[in-house]
């Protein structure tokens, strides 16, 4: 009986590992495929600095669950005490890697409030200048989703550094301007009307409000999929043990 119970923990262990293996080699060919595609993709993913960080995540996921199936098929498989050992322990390392992000994020949370945004926006927003890495990350938020600042146009008039730089010249950044398409690749509808200030050339909508519009469809759902992987990787943990421990 115990042998039985032994080979179906070992099938299905190789399953479950199987469908891992699967996941990330496909996460792993998108990303590499992203990256070097020459018809022109990798041009527009370039030159987005959100699109490219993505594609870096993709390639890091795709890459950590392909070696992950890989060590549970190939333990399973042969009944390895070795590989077992060294999945359990990857897989205990991302758990309490997810539990201390999960515990960070709840601890934090007052920093994703929309006055924390406001505060930093106009403490060290410098308007166009791309080799500020979070001035470039603001402006391609706000050209990517069609807004301006945190709450809208008038966060601008507050933002010391910005009107430093620009010596007051302008009402907002060339990143709230709107353009047609709403892409970076977009014409401006008006340059100089919309610096200053014209309701009718920049985009009003503050990007606070914004995103959380779009992403709120997704909350929950990110949710259960985060609980659905802790609890995954648990049972991986339970399964991978069990199979050391019954392996003579």
């Amino acid at each position: 009986m115990e042998g039985d119970c032994l080979s179906c923990m070992k099938y299905l262990m190789f399953v479950f590992n199987f469908f891992i293996f699967l996941g990330g080699a496909c996460l792993l060919g998108i990303g590499i495929w992203v990256m070097v595609d020459p018809t022109g993709f990798r041009e527009i993913v370039a030159a987005n600095p959100l699109l490219i960080t993505g594609a870096y995540i993709l390639l890091a996921m795709g890459g950590l669950l392909f070696l992950l199936g890989f060590l549970g098929c190939c333990g399973a498989v042969r009944e390895n005490k070795c590989l077992l050992l060294f999945f359990f322990l990857f897989i205990l390392i991302i758990f309490l890697a997810e539990l201390s992000a999960a515990i960070l994020a709840f601890i934090f949370r007052e920093n994703l409030t929309r006055e924390f945004f406001t505060k930093e926006l106009t403490k060290h927003y410098q308007g166009n200048n791309d080799t500020d890495v979070f001035s470039a990350t603001w402006n391609s938020v706000m050209i990517t989703f069609g807004c301006c600042g945190v709450n809208g146009p008038e966060d601008f008039k507050f933002a010391s550094v910005f009107r430093l730089l620009t010596l007051d010249s302008e009402e907002v950044p060339e990143a709230c301007c709107r353009r047609e398409p709403q892409t970076r690749e977009g014409v401006l509808l008006s340059r100089e009307e919309c610096l200053l200030g014209r309701d009718l050339f920049l985009n009003k909508q503050g990007c606070y409000t914004v995103i959380l519009n779009a992403f709120e469809t997704y909350v929950y759902l990110a949710g259960a999929l985060a609980i659905g992987v802790l609890a995954i990787e648990l049972f991986a943990m339970i399964f991978a043990m069990c199979l050391f421990r019954g392996i003579q």
